[in-house]
């Protein structure tokens, strides 16, 4: 397949786990500054803090460009239209998915699918960064050795049968935690999920975050990702958390 091939196919691809129609992909809402807090509908595409290719050579201009506009765009207005009219269209982002049930099945999906997503931008970064001393300090407190954690995050990656999520979380006990969740499910959906949580680090498994580059080599992605991990971020929200 070559890559105008691929930008048919992959501005598809993922759109089967929606509710809307093919044609929402085309209709997707223009990139605006916000953050995870918006406090209800209708929401935006969170604008990226850097370029599209600023994360190169770990991932590429155009994939950050068809995931970004496309597939996150179609989440937030398949989302939007799911909540219209409905109680949850009065509630943040956070409280929909704390709320959100197997039934609600669209809100569910773009919910996820959003929130994932705004997150996953502001967990990468072109600039070099290193873990603190103290998330290291929490992480050999709970995985016994920085390595053991790096080697359980990337099994829950690759693990991940079909498209999924992996996660690092502070569980309600205040523990860490590596998960891995379907499609768009995450760790706040406390009515679907076993194990709940607070994410402070995830990667996105479909196959739209990393065909392009790597095409079937999800390892080679995962091992890349860490190259563009903010930690910055990750100490935050663990802070916070």
């Amino acid at each position: 397949m070559n890559k105008r091939e691929f930008i048919k196919l992959t501005g598809l691809a993922g759109v089967a786990a929606l509710s809307g129609p093919i044609g929402n992909l085309a209709a997707a809402a223009s990139p605006v500054k916000t953050s995870l807090g918006d406090p209800k509908a209708p929401f935006v595409v969170p604008a990226l803090a850097y370029a599209y290719e600023a994360l190169e050579p770990h991932i590429d201009k155009l994939t950050m460009e068809i995931h970004h506009d496309k597939h996150h765009g179609a989440y937030v207005k398949n989302l939007n239209e799911a909540v219209n009219g409905t109680p949850f269209a009065t509630l943040s982002l956070e409280e929909i998915l704390h709320k959100v049930t197997e039934k609600d099945k669209a809100i569910r999906n773009n919910g996820g699918g959003h929130y994932n997503h705004s997150l996953f931008w502001t967990l990468m970064t072109p600039n070099k960064t290193t873990p603190s001393e103290k998330i290291k300090a929490a992480i050999s407190n709970n995985f016994g050795t920085w390595e053991q954690f790096q080697q359980k995050f990337n099994d829950a990656a690759k693990t991940q049968f079909g498209s999924g999520w992996a996660w690092l979380i502070v569980t309600p006990d205040k523990k860490l935690s590596v998960i891995n969740t379907p499609n768009q499910d995450n760790p706040l959906m406390h009515n679907i999920v076993k194990e709940k949580g607070s994410p402070i680090l995830g990667i996105d498994v479909w196959e739209h975050a990393y065909y392009l580059k790597y095409q079937n080599k999800r390892p080679d992605y995962i091992n890349a990702f860490w190259n563009v991990v903010n930690w910055a971020e990750v100490e935050k929200r663990f802070n916070n958390a």
